[in-house]
């Protein structure tokens, strides 16, 4: 149903920090799979409650894998609310752990879930992620808003956080092909706009 409205991507809430997984996760992950639709897992992190490490080891083993199969996007971490408790070093370095972990296992980097806003905050607006994790950029209007400090560009921007589908609304930052091609891994660098 959701394909014959335009979607053509869905990411899917698996894990939060080492002791949640979604219970909708399988049937939502089956139904955009059945549907054709291009999916993936995201994790919401708790940085203050354990390792970047362990979070990603969590993650993966519970949905939040990536194949080349050009089917499945790369997991993402969803990084919202309060800091947890962590310094602006520490926590850019809780991100660079979950995201190496998460890098060694599949090849891929993780995509980064923030807010602008968020990101200046708790991580002083590093730029340390721009060149390898692609950015889903939370911004609720009609224009995604300036970045965070290391990209020069979104790669999914979430518009709303409702639409005429279920879930929030999202967009891809190119066309079909180019989202294809991310799926699928065929491209230079995570960040270049395709």
């Amino acid at each position: 149903m959701v394909k014959a409205n335009g979607i053509s991507f869905a990411y899917i809430k698996a894990t939060e920090g080492v002791n949640f997984i979604d219970p909708e996760f399988n049937s939502h992950y089956t139904g955009a799979t059945n549907g054709g639709i291009l999916r993936g897992a995201y994790h919401l992190a708790h940085p203050g409650s354990s390792s970047g490490a362990a979070q990603a080891n969590y993650f993966l083993a519970h949905g939040g894998g990536w194949s080349p199969d050009g089917k499945t996007l790369p997991g993402a971490v969803d990084l919202e609310g309060n800091c947890g408790g962590l310094s602006q070093g520490a926590l850019v370095s809780w991100i660079k752990n979950f995201s190496n972990t998460y890098h060694a296992r599949t090849g891929r980097f993780p995509v980064i879930y923030t807010t602008t806003s968020w990101w200046i905050q708790c991580t002083g607006n590093s730029g340390a992620f721009g060149g390898d994790n692609p950015l889903w950029l939370a911004h609720w209007g009609p224009t995604p808003g300036p970045v965070p400090a290391g990209w020069p560009y979104h790669t999914f921007w979430q518009y709303a956080d409702h639409g005429p589908n279920p879930g929030d609304a999202n967009r891809f930052n190119g066309d079909e092909a180019g989202l294809k091609r991310f799926a699928s891994g065929h491209h230079a660098e995570n960040n270049v706009l395709i």
